[in-house]
């Protein structure tokens, strides 16, 4: 005898799939806010009408596969982890986004974040992923001998330092990304920032 699915169940599977065909669709890329529902629908041969049921609207497009990314991202991210030290995984995030192919992911990113601060209850999913990276950071930075409030303080500092960075790099990007790692690591060693830089 067959298990029979809830509608809910059932709804969740559909969503999954399409969601799955939407990554297929796009790659590492992320769709542009300035495309239409239309214009996804048709480039993952689907409707318009079941992304809208599925996801509500555009901009719930962009969250969903942005969640999905960064969940894939994470899982690559805490597999080097696991070897690695604090300082590792700080290089690891900062080369994952920095990525020429990373450009429309940052970009959606921070605009999925925009919305989200006048409507958090629409992208409470979003919202809760966003301390993935800063539980893997606290963890790494306990496990070199800071206590549970400190690890989770210099971590929660850390990816608001890349955060901003990003966002830098995508306003007005300067080619400064391994001086601003390196500013990022000095800092969450409590280290003071030299006037000059170091000789090679």
């Amino acid at each position: 005898m067959g298990v029979i699915l809830s509608s809910t169940e059932r709804k969740g599977d559909a969503r999954e799939r399409l969601l799955a065909r939407l990554l297929d669709a796009f790659g590492e890329a992320l769709p542009s806010p300035e495309v239409s529902l239309r214009e996804i629908a048709a480039r993952t041969e689907t409707s318009h009408a079941l992304l809208r049921y599925h996801f509500g609207s555009l901009s719930g497009v962009l969250a969903a596969m942005l969640k999905a990314q960064r969940s894939r991202d994470n899982e690559a991210l805490f597999e080097a982890a696991q070897q690695g030290t604090f300082d590792d995984l700080v290089v690891a995030i900062w080369r994952t986004y920095t990525r020429p192919e990373q450009l429309s992911r940052v970009r959606g990113f921070f605009h999925v974040a925009g919305l989200a601060a006048y409507r958090p209850e629409d992208f409470r999913e979003f919202i809760d992923s966003l301390d993935d990276l800063t539980k893997m950071l606290a963890s790494l930075a306990e496990r070199e001998g800071l206590d549970t409030q400190e690890a989770l303080t210099m971590a929660t500092v850390t990816i608001a330092a890349i955060r901003g960075l990003l966002l830098q790099e995508v306003l007005a990007p300067a080619g400064h990304s391994e001086d601003a790692v390196a500013l990022i690591l000095r800092m969450s060693k409590g280290q003071s920032v030299p006037r000059t830089p170091p000789g090679p």
